[in-house]
């Protein structure tokens, strides 16, 4: 009788580990790691075989939380929420003055939220010092937490950086940046929110 009792359990705890092992195949690594990059060269994760034939190793690298819900408020729900330059940047497409917001010159680590709806927009780690005086980054931490726009205003054409959660102007991209993207993310101290890792 106990030995029957014991295969019993044996079977429930195969079938639960089943289940959890079909789970897990189902769940999409890229909404859980944001990003999956391949790597392209032997030094750097790719295994050569003994033909011509090369096999790429995936790694995935966790970049931040992808939000997809919209967030849709009035202008005098926001302007309760922000304050008077906030609102200004974020939902009339203003922009603060050259090296006077709090971040074009911050170097600690951690994450660049929205300030309108917290959606994690850039990382430290894409951050450098273009010499503009805003906050410059040459990826966001997920493409789809941005969204852009052609922008014509100021008799000029400029492409216009969004959050696509709430839609608040952000800045703008240029392609003069550096390395490896070429992209400058000009963006407004007033519509971020730094959030320090640790």
């Amino acid at each position: 009788m106990k030995r029957l009792l014991d295969v019993d359990l044996r079977r429930d705890e195969f079938l639960k580990l089943g289940a959890l092992a079909l789970g897990l195949a189902l769940v999409d690594p890229v909404a859980l790691y944001g990003t999956i990059q391949a790597s392209e060269s032997p030094a750097a994760g790719t295994r050569t075989g003994g033909g011509s034939s090369q096999i790429k190793v995936y790694s995935a690298q966790r970049k931040g939380y992808v939000m997809t819900e919209k967030v849709i408020r009035t202008d005098a729900d926001w302007k309760k929420l922000l304050s008077p330059e906030q609102f200004h940047v974020t939902r009339k497409k203003g922009t603060e003055r050259a090296f006077s917001g709090p971040y074009w010159d911050t170097k600690e680590t951690g994450i660049y939220q929205c300030i309108c709806c917290g959606n994690d927009l850039f990382s430290s780690d894409t951050k450098y010092d273009s010499g503009t005086g805003w906050p410059s980054y040459w990826a966001p931490i997920a493409k789809e937490n941005v969204r852009t726009e052609d922008d014509s205003s100021f008799f000029t054409k400029r492409t216009e950086v969004l959050c696509s959660r709430c839609d608040a102007h952000l800045g703008h991209v240029f392609t003069d940046g550096p390395k490896p993207t070429g992209l400058r993310y000009c963006l407004n101290s007033a519509s971020l929110k730094f959030v320090k890792a640790g």
